[in-house]
């Protein structure tokens, strides 16, 4: 999940290939550190979800809006890609960032949590690079 303006990345999770995205949003949403503003309460969560088509449903509109964000969700049979494309092109260039470290592009390492540091160093890497 990346930051809105810049695709700085918010949070990540290690997945098994198999698993779909829509399946792990609400961890991935849940696991979205506190950002500290100068004043007033750090925010929690995002105000709003820019999300594809793969995850209009329901139960995902549902959690979302339990945790105060405002779900936009392209429809499916309703609503063409092309609005979407605008906010969605920020995260594909971030998975591009991602997909630069060697270590990351192909998955050598057997054990999870190995891999999942180097994701979150990659994640960290990315984030510095944007608030140079």
């Amino acid at each position: 999940m990346t930051e809105g303006g810049r695709g700085a990345p918010l949070a990540c999770l290690l997945t098994p290939a198999n698993t779909p995205d829509a399946a792990v949003l609400t961890e991935v949403v849940d696991r979205i550190e506190p950002i500290k503003r100068p004043v007033g309460r750090p925010r929690k969560r995002p105000a709003k979800l820019h999300a594809d088509k793969a995850y209009d449903h329901a139960k995902h509109r549902r959690a979302l809006r339990a945790r105060h964000i405002v779900p936009r969700i392209a429809r499916k049979g309703v609503e063409t890609s092309q609005r979407l494309g605008r906010h969605r092109w920020k995260v594909e260039r971030t998975l591009a960032w991602l997909s630069r470290f060697r270590r990351l592009r192909v998955r050598d390492d057997r054990r999870a949590d190995i891999h999942q540091a180097f994701l979150d160093l990659g994640c960290a890497l990315i984030t510095w690079k944007l608030l140079k």
